[in-house]
Parts: structure tokens; C-alpha cells; sequence
């Protein structure tokens, strides 16, 4: 299932070209234009889902389990020193194209180009909060 206008089905149907790192049945990756850093490459599903929300368990279940092999790829060919695995769904977390997908991103260092900032919160919740918030989330699974 494509969606008539995303950029990214038409990237895995060759109507826009895309720097091709892996494909497969169910998965297409590609090198992200932006190239955060050497090798940042993205992760898509065939099957258009909009993000995380209206993915089915099945095609989360064949993305996810491509990541470790390209992740792997470009550990070997680049030797980065980690690399970080994001994935921003609405546009409040930061999406712009809204096809799922998962970026690569290669760390070599300070300054390398990406810094993952976040303030924690931490400190705010006591043991009892932290029990009560994840009762919340158990009951709506």
C-alpha cells in the first residue's frame, strides 16, 4: 500500500531517486539527503504508515529487524564510535515527511555534527509517581 503523495513511497517505487543502502520485500533504506553525519541513512517500510501510531505490528516487526543489519553495514564500513536510532512521529517530536522511518546516525565524536539535547525531569517524580504513570500506560495496552 502506497500513499499517492509521499515522498517516501515514490522513493521506494524509483519515481524519485534515493541513494540505496539495503532493500528488501518489506524495507527500503536510504541515505538521508541531509547527511547529518557520514553515512546517516534512513529506514522505511514499503507499506506507507503515516508514523509509529498506524503501523502495524507486522511491518514494525520486519523494520525494526532490519535495523541491526544496517546499522551493523555501516559500523563496518565507517567505524563510527556509536550511532544514534531515531524516529520523530508528529510534528511536535520533529517529523516532516510523514512516511515512518527510522534514522541512522553515525557518532564520531564531539562536533560531529548532531547533539541530542534533552532536559530530564527526573528528580519531579517520586517511586510513586513513576508506579502510577506506568499503570496508566499498562491499562491502555
Amino acid at each position: 500500500m502506497t500513499e499517492e503523495n509521499c515522498i517516501f513511497c515514490k522513493i521506494t517505487q524509483g519515481e524519485i531517486p534515493s541513494a540505496k543502502v539495503y532493500e528488501d520485500d518489506d524495507v527500503y533504506a536510504f541515505l538521508d539527503l541531509s547527511q547529518v553525519t557520514k553515512g546517516h541513512t534512513l529506514i522505511i517500510p514499503k507499506t506507507h504508515a503515516k508514523d509509529i501510531y498506524e503501523t502495524s505490528e507486522e511491518t514494525a516487526s520486519a523494520l525494526f529487524a532490519r535495523v541491526p543489519k544496517v546499522a551493523n553495514a555501516i559500523k563496518k564500513t565507517y567505524e563510527p564510535l556509536g550511532i544514534n536510532i531515531l524516529s520523530n512521529t508528529g510534528e511536535a517530536a520533529g517529523q516532516s515527511v510523514f512516511h515512518l522511518h527510522i534514522h541512522l546516525i553515525p557518532r564520531y565524536g564531539e562536533g560531529d555534527g548532531f547533539k541530542p539535547v534533552w532536559k530530564t525531569n527526573g528528580d519531579a517524580y517520586s517511586q510513586e509517581d513513576l508506579k502510577n504513570i506506568a499503570e496508566s500506560i499498562q491499562n491502555n495496552i
